[in-house]
C-alpha cells in the first residue's frame, strides 16, 4: 500500500496504464490473427487486405510503447513474407 499521496497517484496511474496497454495489445493480437487466418485459408487477396489493416495498428502500438519497435518490424516482415509466399 502506498504511504504517500504521490505514491498513491503513481499506483493509480500505473493501474490505468496497464489496463489501456492490455486493451491495445488485445486489439493488436486480433488484427494479427485476422492476417494469419487469411494466410492459413490461402486467400492472398484477403490476406493483403487484412495485412493493410494490421500494419498501421502494429506501427501505432510500437509508437505508443505497447510493443518494442523492432518487434513490430519483425512481425510485419514475417507476415509480409508469408503473404508473398502464397
Amino acid at each position: 500500500m502506498a504511504n504517500h499521496p504521490s505514491a498513491a497517484k503513481r499506483h493509480r496511474q500505473s493501474a490505468k496504464r496497464v489496463a489501456i496497454n492490455a486493451s491495445r495489445k488485445s486489439r493488436l493480437h486480433t488484427f494479427v490473427t485476422q492476417v494469419e487466418s487469411a494466410i492459413a485459408s490461402g486467400d492472398k487477396a484477403a490476406a493483403r487486405t487484412a495485412f493493410a489493416a494490421a500494419q498501421p495498428e502494429l506501427q501505432r502500438s510500437a509508437n505508443r510503447g505497447v510493443i518494442h519497435r523492432r518487434t513490430a518490424s519483425r512481425k510485419l516482415s514475417r507476415l509480409a513474407a508469408r503473404i508473398k509466399a502464397l
